[in-house]
């Protein structure tokens, strides 16, 4: 089923008539961050984005999947799990397996280690809050496709809303995390939910899926409080939030391999 066809997803998220830089949201049944992640991609000024609904069992021609935020079929069992099963997410998982890049946001980085594309879980917050505010993060690594644009340990105020953010895994797992260099994120300061050594975002070994707990497409451009050094190093524009970097890193190695 293509999701623009039978869905109201008729909004207009192509960012320029000749955008080189194809990206997929897939959508599920209460997502509530897909056309926020949709526009901060177009905000890039390089990509066109297509929403993809969950019961479709092929992906249209992609260079990024995005699994967006959200609360997908309201959390009532593990949060990701059911939108882990749907018909989608073979093809997900077969993009994955040839090279192809994904990125999941929240729900989306829950539904990514639901279905085993990013190791380790995620759990109920220690302390059993939802919580929804401005955390700081620093970036572990740099020299990743989706952190390129940002500086080695730069400090990031990136908008958090979750309630299972408690990312655990095994010590042996977490070992061979550090020392592959998987861990991109940490909390700074603050540990909000409890998350084993604060992490905040991880990658695969091979380097091409991506899970993030915070929002960067709710930071796409600064708040009044906010201090302008935050904001994504190279070609990003004096504008620009400390969000932007992730998706213009992507969009960059895209272009870059072309």
């Amino acid at each position: 089923m293509n999701a623009t066809a039978s869905q109201d997803f008729s909004v207009n998220t192509s960012s320029q008539a000749l955008a080189s830089v194809k990206v997929a949201v897939i959508v599920f049944p209460a997502s509530n961050c897909d056309r926020d992640v949709a526009r901060a991609f177009t905000m890039t000024g390089q990509a066109e984005v297509e929403m993809v609904w969950h019961n479709q069992n092929y992906l249209p021609n992609a260079d990024i999947v995005v699994l967006p935020g959200g609360f997908s079929y309201g959390d009532y069992l593990r949060a990701g799990a059911i939108s882990a099963r749907a018909p989608i997410m073979k093809a997900v998982a077969d993009h994955a397996a040839a090279g192809g890049l994904v990125i999941g946001i929240c729900n989306g980085f829950q539904i990514l280690t639901e279905t085993g594309l990013l190791p380790g879980t995620l759990l109920r917050n220690q302390k059993l809050h939802f919580i929804s505010r401005s955390l700081k993060l620093r970036v572990i690594e740099n020299d990743t496709v989706f952190t390129q644009h940002y500086q080695k340990n730069q400090i990031l105020d990136i908008p958090v809303a979750h309630h299972d953010g408690n990312y655990f895994a095994a010590p042996e797992d977490l070992q061979e995390l550090a020392a592959n260099r998987q861990i991109l994120l940490r909390y700074e300061g603050e540990n909000p939910n409890g998350s084993c050594d604060s992490i905040a975002g991880v990658c695969n070994r091979a380097r091409n899926v991506f899970g993030l707990m915070p929002h960067p497409e709710r930071a796409m451009q600064p708040s009044a409080n906010q201090d302008t050094s935050q904001n994504s190093g190279q070609n990003a524009s004096q504008n620009s939030g400390p969000g932007a970097g992730f998706f213009t890193s992507l969009c960059a190695k895209v272009q870059q391999q072309r």
